[in-house]
């Protein structure tokens, strides 16, 4: 059978993509094409005829199925992230249900979801119009400060936190209308104290890795907290093989939330796929100081962890009897030195961050 070959993926219509996240996604998708023992090929070209299988590294996930088959993708085995029928679910927006029944929302919008999801998420509402959004900003308000997102923003990014009516006002009256009836906004309650859990999970030839672990803030060049990186813990297989490592209490409220969303996810936006399968968890406490724990999004795609996703896939590839590793990714803004061991995703300035350095660690965890 013809060598297969892996090609990044830059998704059209997503933006820019700045260096630190091209090099990162080339330095992924050659790794990867190791694990496959497939060539690494650069940026795929649908002109060029190859007569082995392409497997795709996608700077984004792939929205709808019939354009997905064009670029060969097919099922999970294809591409390194996932597929999904329509653009809102590859967004922040599905976390949370509409304000009301019929309220604006996009076409195969799902209410089951929002349903299946409502004790594994925080409280929140999902809107695509102003009256919407300023209806659910104002019931929030009623019990604590309220969080306002952009559905694809990422790292952090894009979150304002508003404490009354007036600054609810005053964010929603720099919402583009026509963005937000396309993409719509999140309102969230706000957490203090919040400690963001990772669950995930990736499939990648024979391999299946299952992990939980916690992210990392930052500050960036400008003095911003933003996302700094991942510890996990890796079980080899799926999520029963992960909770046989017997996580702490709170990583396993995570674990059984991420799977609730999951599951409901595959069940309710019909024909999506994903390789690459990750979960955001907050747990940290609301207005009373009560705790409350919920996913926050899922991502279909190449991510922030993926460099600890691919670290451990390598270890276990490496020794077959492995059960379980610890892997991290680590991000630093400025001047930074890696350690000898580590594996090194990018490391100079980026047009748009500055000086960085990305990279990656892995070293067995002991059950």
């Amino acid at each position: 059978m013809p060598r297969g070959a892996v090609a990044v993926y830059s998704v059209p219509g997503h933006g820019f993509a700045h260096s630190h996240e091209r090099v990162t996604r080339d330095g992924v998708a050659r790794r990867l094409a190791a694990l496959k023992n497939f060539d690494f090929i650069g940026e795929y070209d649908p002109t060029q005829s190859r007569s082995g299988p392409v497997y795709l590294v996608p700077s984004d996930t792939l929205v709808g199925l019939a354009a997905a088959a064009a670029l060969g993708v097919r099922d999970e085995h294809d591409l390194f992230g996932g597929t999904v029928p329509h653009p809102f679910v590859a967004t922040k927006a599905i976390s949370h249900p509409l304000v009301a029944p019929g309220a604006t929302a996009p076409a195969h919008w799902s209410p089951e979801f929002g349903a299946r999801v409502q004790g594994a998420v925080l409280a929140g509402v999902t809107a695509f119009s102003d009256t919407d959004a300023r209806s659910a900003g104002e019931r929030l308000l009623e019990h604590g400060s309220v969080r306002i997102k952009s559905v694809r923003a990422t790292g952090g990014r894009g979150q304002i936190v508003v404490s009354d009516t007036a600054a609810l006002e005053a964010v929603l009256d720099t919402v583009d209308a026509a963005t937000l009836f396309a993409d719509g906004i999140v309102l969230e309650e706000n957490l203090t104290n919040v400690t963001t859990f990772s669950v995930g999970q990736v499939r990648v030839a024979d391999l299946i890795a299952s992990y939980y672990g916690t992210q990392r803030l930052t500050p960036d060049n400008s003095g911003t907290a933003v996302y700094g990186g991942s510890d996990l813990v890796v079980a080899r297989g799926d999520f029963e093989a992960l909770a046989a490592l017997n996580p702490p209490a709170d990583a396993q409220l995570a674990v059984a939330q991420a799977r609730v969303y999951d599951q409901a996810a595959m069940d309710c936006f019909a024909g999506m796929f994903a390789s690459r399968r990750n979960y955001d968890i907050a747990q940290g406490l609301d207005a009373t100081g009560r705790l409350r724990c919920g996913v926050l999004e899922q991502s279909w795609r190449i991510g922030g962890a993926s460099g600890a996703e691919v670290a451990a896939l390598e270890a276990f590839c490496a020794d077959r009897g492995l059960r379980a590793v610890r892997a991290s990714t680590v991000e630093i803004y400025g001047e930074a030195e890696p350690p000898p061991h580590a594996t090194v995703y990018f490391q100079g300035a980026d047009e748009r961050d500055g000086p960085m350095t990305k990279y990656a660690l892995c070293e067995p965890h002991h059950v």
